[in-house]
């Protein structure tokens, strides 16, 4: 296969898998995943896709296997890979989460902080990451890989575990308590250093990153429309934040005007009502698939 305009992409198979998908489709990219099959179709042209574990997409984007791909900051730091981290990304498997890499304890352990850990065994997936934490800090303990199931290991077959969680809830539902946060982790936009420096694949890149970062910039925002009698303008603008400033327009009525900004989704519902005491009319909350900065 010539590469010369073709990037090739390692998409994250599991958990991430169905999050990426979406942003993907968001930004303006369909793809779509056959059956058994690890080339999903992507519709542009200059794209080839290949679905594969995210713990492995670091090393094969290091090694010039994949152009670019989507890992995350643990998986990176785990393969210890030399790799271009062109963007970090606010998502997760379950939303805009990062996720943590945590140690943690059976509730009845006697083990209280990272220090009690000394001499102890602990199991994880992310064995490097886990050690290289120790070693800062002076702590010598015997981890382990883990092949799965590692919450149910504690304290039978080790004393703790390093786990990744984003709420905490599965660890609590084992009856385990965190002592320490080991990492924090979100999904990079990784690239091999050779396709870095060619001006095609960095170019298509920048232009992949610009409509993925401007589909997530819009997960959390939301546009508002409203219309305002002028007498009450400046008491409705002292109530809404924007991006820069609320867009103001002229009505047929020249008392009135329309006016519109982008805010933050989660201050909607306590924003509405107070919009209306001020004086908005015809509230409008529309949802956004992106915004470029």
């Amino acid at each position: 296969m010539n590469k010369t305009n073709k990037l090739v992409l390692g998409l994250p198979a599991g958990s991430l898998q169905q999050s990426t998908m979406d942003i993907f489709k968001k930004a303006g990219f369909n793809i779509y995943v056959h059956d058994r099959s690890y080339f999903p179709y992507i519709d542009d042209e200059e794209i080839e896709c290949i679905l594969i574990r995210a713990q492995e997409i670091p090393r094969y984007v290091q090694d010039g296997v994949l152009d670019a791909g989507i890992s995350g900051k643990d998986w990176i730091t785990e393969n210890r890979a030399d790799v271009v981290e062109a963007a970090e990304f606010r998502y997760s498997r379950q939303g805009l989460r990062p996720v943590k890499l945590v140690l943690a304890v059976p509730e009845s352990s006697p083990i209280k902080r990272v220090e009690d850990l000394q001499g102890k065994k602990i199991a994880t997936e992310l064995v490097e990451v886990t050690k290289q934490f120790l070693h800062e800090r002076n702590i010598e303990a015997a981890v382990e890989f883990s092949w799965g199931a590692t919450e149910v290991k504690p304290p039978v077959l080790v004393d703790a575990i390093a786990e990744l969680t984003e709420t905490g809830r599965s660890l609590k539902a084992n009856n385990l308590r965190i002592i320490e946060t080991v990492l924090v982790s979100t999904p990079r936009f990784i690239v091999n250093h050779e396709s870095w420096q060619n001006e095609w694949k960095k170019n298509k890149i920048g232009f992949i990153l610009t409509l993925l970062q401007g589909a997530m910039l819009a997960e959390e925002k939301v546009g508002l429309k409203m219309n305002i009698n002028k007498q009450n303008l400046q008491r409705v603008l002292s109530l809404l934040p924007a991006l820069r400033k609320p867009t103001i327009s002229a009505l047929q009525d020249d008392t009135w005007v329309a006016v519109e900004t982008v805010i933050d989704e989660k201050m909607v519902r306590d924003l509405v009502y107070k919009l209306k005491e001020a004086g908005a009319e015809g509230i409008i909350e529309y949802s956004l698939n992106k915004i470029i900065p």
